[in-house]
Protein backbone atom coordinates (compact mmCIF):
# COMPACT_ATOMS: atom_id res chain seq x y z
CA UNK A 1 0.00 0.00 0.00
CA UNK A 2 1.67 3.15 -1.20
CA UNK A 3 1.94 6.23 1.33
CA UNK A 4 -0.42 9.45 1.09
CA UNK A 5 1.20 11.85 2.94
CA UNK A 6 -1.83 14.16 2.89
CA UNK A 7 -3.39 11.43 4.95
CA UNK A 8 -1.59 11.88 7.99
CA UNK A 9 -0.66 15.33 7.55
CA UNK A 10 -3.34 16.82 9.87
CA UNK A 11 -2.96 14.04 12.52
CA UNK A 12 -1.71 14.74 15.77
CA UNK A 13 1.26 13.66 17.74
CA UNK A 14 2.80 14.71 21.16
CA UNK A 15 5.74 16.25 21.51
CA UNK A 16 7.97 14.59 24.36
CA UNK A 17 9.61 17.60 25.45
CA UNK A 18 6.69 19.81 25.14
CA UNK A 19 4.14 17.20 26.25
CA UNK A 20 1.57 19.47 23.98
CA UNK A 21 0.30 18.46 20.61
CA UNK A 22 1.42 19.52 17.39
CA UNK A 23 -0.13 18.25 13.71
CA UNK A 24 2.74 16.25 11.70
CA UNK A 25 2.84 18.51 8.53
CA UNK A 26 4.68 20.97 11.31
CA UNK A 27 7.49 18.55 11.20
CA UNK A 28 8.46 19.44 7.46
CA UNK A 29 6.75 23.28 7.20
CA UNK A 30 10.18 24.21 7.12
CA UNK A 31 12.56 21.74 7.13
CA UNK A 32 13.17 17.87 6.02
CA UNK A 33 12.66 15.24 8.01
CA UNK A 34 14.02 11.25 8.71
CA UNK A 35 11.18 10.07 10.68
CA UNK A 36 11.70 6.78 12.86
CA UNK A 37 8.31 4.80 13.59
CA UNK A 38 9.67 2.62 16.53
CA UNK A 39 7.86 -0.57 17.46
CA UNK A 40 8.26 0.36 21.35
CA UNK A 41 10.42 2.14 23.32
CA UNK A 42 12.02 -0.36 25.60
CA UNK A 43 12.43 -2.49 22.17
CA UNK A 44 16.35 -3.82 21.94
CA UNK A 45 16.14 -4.06 17.87
CA UNK A 46 14.65 -0.45 18.06
CA UNK A 47 17.18 1.05 20.40
CA UNK A 48 19.86 -0.09 17.88
CA UNK A 49 18.52 1.16 15.20
CA UNK A 50 18.30 4.71 17.13
CA UNK A 51 22.10 4.55 17.95
CA UNK A 52 22.91 3.34 14.12
CA UNK A 53 20.87 6.13 12.77
CA UNK A 54 22.17 8.86 15.22
CA UNK A 55 25.61 8.17 13.84
CA UNK A 56 24.71 10.68 11.03
CA UNK A 57 22.64 12.64 13.21
CA UNK A 58 25.51 15.19 13.16
CA UNK A 59 25.71 15.24 9.47
CA UNK A 60 21.72 15.67 9.54
CA UNK A 61 21.70 19.06 11.39
CA UNK A 62 24.21 20.42 9.91
CA UNK A 63 21.75 20.20 6.55
CA UNK A 64 18.95 21.43 8.64
CA UNK A 65 17.60 18.13 8.50
CA UNK A 66 15.82 16.87 11.58
CA UNK A 67 16.09 13.36 13.01
CA UNK A 68 12.95 12.73 14.74
CA UNK A 69 11.55 9.46 16.26
CA UNK A 70 8.11 8.33 16.80
CA UNK A 71 7.00 5.58 19.51
CA UNK A 72 3.29 4.34 19.36
CA UNK A 73 2.48 4.81 22.84
CA UNK A 74 3.74 6.71 26.27
CA UNK A 75 5.63 3.46 28.23
CA UNK A 76 9.17 3.68 28.26
CA UNK A 77 9.15 7.14 26.71
CA UNK A 78 11.01 8.19 29.87
CA UNK A 79 13.44 5.88 29.93
CA UNK A 80 14.75 6.36 25.91
CA UNK A 81 14.83 10.18 26.10
CA UNK A 82 17.36 10.04 28.86
CA UNK A 83 18.96 6.94 27.40
CA UNK A 84 19.40 9.57 24.92
CA UNK A 85 19.10 6.22 22.48
CA UNK A 86 18.46 9.05 19.46
CA UNK A 87 19.99 12.04 18.95
CA UNK A 88 16.95 13.64 17.68
CA UNK A 89 13.42 14.75 18.41
CA UNK A 90 11.09 12.66 20.35
CA UNK A 91 7.00 11.94 19.39
CA UNK A 92 4.39 10.14 20.67
CA UNK A 93 1.46 8.72 18.36
CA UNK A 94 -1.20 8.07 21.70
CA UNK A 95 -3.83 6.34 20.02
CA UNK A 96 -1.91 4.80 17.38
CA UNK A 97 -3.54 5.99 14.44
CA UNK A 98 -0.62 7.00 12.59
CA UNK A 99 0.67 3.71 12.93
CA UNK A 100 -2.55 2.12 11.43
CA UNK A 101 -3.04 5.00 8.73
CA UNK A 102 0.48 3.67 7.76
CA UNK A 103 -0.79 0.30 7.61
CA UNK A 104 2.03 -0.67 9.81
CA UNK A 105 1.46 -4.44 10.90
CA UNK A 106 1.05 -5.82 13.98
CA UNK A 107 2.49 -9.58 14.53
CA UNK A 108 0.52 -12.14 16.71
CA UNK A 109 2.05 -14.04 20.02
CA UNK A 110 3.08 -17.01 17.47
CA UNK A 111 4.88 -14.75 15.13
CA UNK A 112 6.62 -12.46 17.26
CA UNK A 113 7.99 -15.58 18.66
CA UNK A 114 9.22 -17.30 16.00
CA UNK A 115 10.53 -14.19 14.54
CA UNK A 116 13.05 -13.98 17.91
CA UNK A 117 13.75 -17.42 17.72
CA UNK A 118 14.53 -16.88 13.62
CA UNK A 119 17.90 -16.82 12.90
CA UNK A 120 17.75 -12.79 11.63
CA UNK A 121 16.23 -12.35 14.77
CA UNK A 122 18.75 -14.00 17.07
CA UNK A 123 21.57 -12.11 14.80
CA UNK A 124 20.22 -8.38 15.63
CA UNK A 125 19.43 -9.44 19.73
CA UNK A 126 23.60 -10.45 19.44
CA UNK A 127 23.98 -7.18 18.16
CA UNK A 128 22.24 -5.69 20.61
CA UNK A 129 23.90 -6.94 23.45
CA UNK A 130 27.03 -7.20 22.00
CA UNK A 131 26.51 -2.95 21.95
CA UNK A 132 25.57 -3.17 26.08
CA UNK A 133 22.22 -1.28 25.23
CA UNK A 134 19.62 -1.86 27.89
CA UNK A 135 16.26 -2.78 26.94
CA UNK A 136 12.81 -4.02 29.03
CA UNK A 137 9.17 -6.00 27.36
CA UNK A 138 7.42 -2.90 28.69
CA UNK A 139 4.68 -1.75 26.29
CA UNK A 140 3.07 -3.64 23.32
CA UNK A 141 5.77 -5.30 21.61
CA UNK A 142 3.43 -6.85 18.65
CA UNK A 143 3.53 -3.78 16.52
CA UNK A 144 5.53 -3.07 13.70
CA UNK A 145 6.93 0.10 12.75
CA UNK A 146 9.22 2.07 9.99
CA UNK A 147 10.54 5.29 8.45
CA UNK A 148 9.86 8.36 6.23
CA UNK A 149 11.83 10.63 4.85
CA UNK A 150 9.66 14.18 3.76
CA UNK A 151 11.25 17.10 2.07
CA UNK A 152 10.81 20.40 3.62
CA UNK A 153 7.23 21.58 2.15
CA UNK A 154 5.82 17.86 2.35
CA UNK A 155 6.94 16.56 -0.63
CA UNK A 156 7.42 12.35 -0.01
CA UNK A 157 11.27 11.16 -0.68
CA UNK A 158 10.80 7.58 0.61
CA UNK A 159 8.96 5.42 2.95
CA UNK A 160 9.98 2.35 4.65
CA UNK A 161 7.87 -0.68 6.29
CA UNK A 162 9.86 -3.41 8.52
CA UNK A 163 8.75 -7.06 7.63
CA UNK A 164 10.47 -7.61 10.81
CA UNK A 165 10.85 -6.76 14.12
CA UNK A 166 14.87 -5.66 13.67
CA UNK A 167 14.37 -4.37 10.43
CA UNK A 168 15.44 -0.68 9.58
CA UNK A 169 16.22 1.75 6.82
CA UNK A 170 20.44 1.89 6.77
CA UNK A 171 21.96 5.28 7.23
CA UNK A 172 23.63 4.60 3.66
CA UNK A 173 20.21 4.72 2.28
CA UNK A 174 19.06 7.46 4.13
CA UNK A 175 21.94 9.43 2.77
CA UNK A 176 21.50 8.30 -0.35
CA UNK A 177 17.74 9.51 -0.76
CA UNK A 178 18.96 12.99 0.61
CA UNK A 179 21.70 13.25 -1.70
CA UNK A 180 24.08 13.12 0.82
CA UNK A 181 25.63 10.01 -0.29
CA UNK A 182 29.15 11.56 -0.46
CA UNK A 183 28.97 11.83 3.38
CA UNK A 184 28.43 8.61 3.93
CA UNK A 185 32.60 7.70 3.53
CA UNK A 186 33.69 10.64 5.86
CA UNK A 187 31.59 9.35 8.56
CA UNK A 188 32.58 5.69 8.45
CA UNK A 189 36.42 7.63 8.47
CA UNK A 190 35.56 9.22 11.42
CA UNK A 191 33.33 5.76 13.33
CA UNK A 192 37.00 4.22 12.23
CA UNK A 193 39.10 6.94 13.87
CA UNK A 194 36.76 6.85 17.20
CA UNK A 195 37.02 2.95 17.54
CA UNK A 196 40.81 3.18 17.11
CA UNK A 197 41.31 5.61 19.73
CA UNK A 198 38.63 3.96 22.23
CA UNK A 199 40.48 3.28 25.83
CA UNK A 200 37.97 0.36 25.93
CA UNK A 201 40.11 -1.53 22.51
CA UNK A 202 43.37 -0.87 24.29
Amino acid sequence: MAVEINDISKMEIKNVSTGENEVLEDLWKDKSCVILFLRRWGCLYCRLWAKEVSQIAKTLHEKNIRLIGIGPEEVGVKEFAEGKYLDGELYVDVNKKVYSKLSFKRYNYFSILCYILSKEGRRAYQKGKASKLSWNLQGDYLQIGGALIVENGGKLLYSFRQTGAADHLPNEKILEVLDLASEIKMIDDNLDGSRESSPSDI
